[in-house]
């Protein structure tokens, strides 16, 4: 396994998803257009709301991203589920990390959405808290986290559940 750092660039997030980063038979992230963020600007294993480890990442917005074209016609909003999947992302790679191997599974969380990802706005801030990591008998994690678009919270979740699960 590489250096742990402190914050990672989207080449390092590349890297990440083609299995580069951590090694052989570790999670990897998804590669474009499924990245959903374009950096990690802070991993810690302590901090956050619980004291166990935090991740903080960002996406920068612009009216050609992908997703706008596609959902909807004539209303561009980025669909709710990819901020979802850039938290259970964050979960994952936080387990990979702090040293864990496996395949990673989101396994569920509860989310309210209260706004939007529309063309008009410029950054995505995502936060997750490390409520709970465990080792055996997979290694698991939950966390709450929260997603801001121009620094205005739209997105709140609670209960994010990812596992590593053998890579047999």
């Amino acid at each position: 396994m590489t250096e742990r750092k402190n914050a990672y660039t989207y080449d390092d997030l590349i890297a990440s998803g083609k299995g580069e980063l951590f090694g052989e038979g570790f999670a990897k992230l998804p590669k474009p257009p499924m990245l959903m963020f374009d950096r990690i600007t802070s991993i810690t294993s302590d901090g956050g709301e619980f004291g166990k480890g935090q991740v903080r990442a960002e996406l920068d917005l612009n009216p050609g991203l992908w997703f706008y074209e596609c959902h909807f016609q004539d209303d561009p909003v980025m669909p709710g589920c990819l901020g979802l999947d850039a938290l259970w992302q964050m979960v994952g790679f936080f387990l990979c990390w702090s040293g864990d191997p496996g395949k990673g599974r989101a396994l569920g969380g509860e989310i309210k959405f209260s706004g939007q990802a529309t063309t008009d706005k410029k950054l995505l801030e995502f936060a997750i808290d490390i409520k709970g990591h465990r080792r055996q008998p997979v290694p698991y994690g939950t966390a709450t986290g929260t997603v801001k678009a121009d620094g205005e919270v739209i997105y709140v979740a609670k209960n994010l559940r990812v596992g590593l699960f053998p890579n047999d």
